[in-house]
């Protein structure tokens, strides 16, 4: 693991100079707000300029030990009292080609977006849809996350999520009125914790007129090359999103939502996605680059992916354009995260096609 650190902050300090080689002009471009003056961005951070020419951040120890900590026997306790997985077919999330029939076909998605509901990893279900035997005793150990209103519920989450130094960080990162879609906790389990494939987060979380979604990735447990720590394509950035999770229009009818008009159809998939470019040197989208298995990941170095180890506490901070993904967990050892996506609200709207619409205001930070 040591090793490891030090590859990654060696890149991590090339990265910086190629930030320090390039002064502030007086046009300075912001990846949020998009060109604004020198004065206008007052001055910004050394840490700004390297999220808006990279499109991420790497913060050690974001979050103290009592934080982690908290975050994760409360996940627990919530999980023990509020997760039946065998009341009916237990629900399951994925990334792969099992996507959309996954998070297509059910009201428990949707109805996630100012709840906690539970989404189990793939390999943890029979084929009877239920929950298998080994996992009747230890059911966390079943999951791929939990979301998607964890930041509403009184506790670790919202402390964390409303806590002056989330909200300072995205302030100096451009973001002016920043709120809160979304949030979410990911388990990535020992032997079975699946891969999340390569996707840019303004799929999922689409504003106009521009996109403005950041994700906030904080690591509550030590993340590894085994057990499937993050890979991202700095300065991907800066390509055109590829794609839109929607809301299909065929479900649901032209409203988008359930009310009783006579041009829906609960027979067609409820989402679909929606290309928007067509980024031919982009050949993995929803997939992972080829021969990018471990221990060489020669699909990922030779596409520009690189690694981001990162200890409990850490966060990774990254643009809504950003590519990124992780690898399977192949270790004896879970990766729990918590993740928070963020948007500007100002002068800017919540696409209402997109698959998380709440009947609720966002959260201000």
């Amino acid at each position: 693991m040591v090793n490891v650190l030090m590859h990654r902050d060696e890149l991590l300090q090339k990265l910086q100079q190629q930030v320090e080689e390039n002064d502030v002009s007086e046009e300075y471009s912001s990846w949020v707000r998009g060109e604004i003056s020198s004065s206008a961005a007052a001055s910004p951070t050394k840490r700004c300029r390297f999220f808006d020419k990279h499109g991420f951040i790497f913060i050690p120890g974001f979050a103290n030990a009592n934080e982690v900590d908290s975050m994760k026997s409360t996940m627990k306790e919530m999980v023990d009292n509020d997760w039946e997985p065998n009341d009916e077919k237990t629900q399951v999330f994925r990334t792969d080609e099992g996507q959309l029939e996954e998070q297509g076909t059910s009201d428990y998605f949707l109805d996630s977006a100012t709840k906690v509901h539970f989404f189990a990893e793939k390999d943890a279900i029979d084929e009877n849809g239920k929950l298998k035997v080994r996992y009747h005793s230890d059911k966390i150990a079943a999951l791929n996350k939990a979301g998607h209103g964890m930041h509403l519920t009184p506790g670790p989450f919202q402390d964390y999520t409303q806590s002056e130094k989330v909200g300072k960080l995205l302030r100096e990162l451009g973001w002016q009125e920043p709120c809160v879609p979304q949030s979410m906790y990911i388990f990535k389990q020992a032997h079975i914790g699946g891969e999340v494939t390569s996707h840019q987060d303004s799929t999922f979380l689409h504003t106009t007129p521009r996109q403005t979604c950041i994700g906030l990735w904080l690591a509550l447990d030590d993340a590894t090359f085994e057990n499937g720590c993050m890979w991202i394509r700095p300065g991907s950035h800066h390509e055109p999103l590829r794609r839109q999770f929607v809301r299909n229009p065929k479900h649901f009818g032209e409203s988008l939502a359930y009310d009783g008009s006579h041009d829906e159809d609960c027979s067609c998939p409820q989402m679909i996605f929606r290309q928007l470019n067509d980024n031919k040197h982009v050949k993995w989208e929803g997939s992972i680059p080829e021969n990018s298995e471990l221990p060489d990941c020669e699909g990922l170095y030779g596409n520009g992916f690189v690694p981001v180890p990162c200890r409990a506490g850490d966060l990774l901070a990254f643009c809504g354009h950003l590519d990124h993904l992780s690898l399977p967990n192949y270790s004896s050892k879970a990766r729990h995260t918590f993740q928070l996506h963020c948007i500007e609200g100002k002068d800017t709207t919540w696409s209402k096609d997109n698959w998380l619409q709440s009947d609720i205001a966002f959260m201000k930070l």
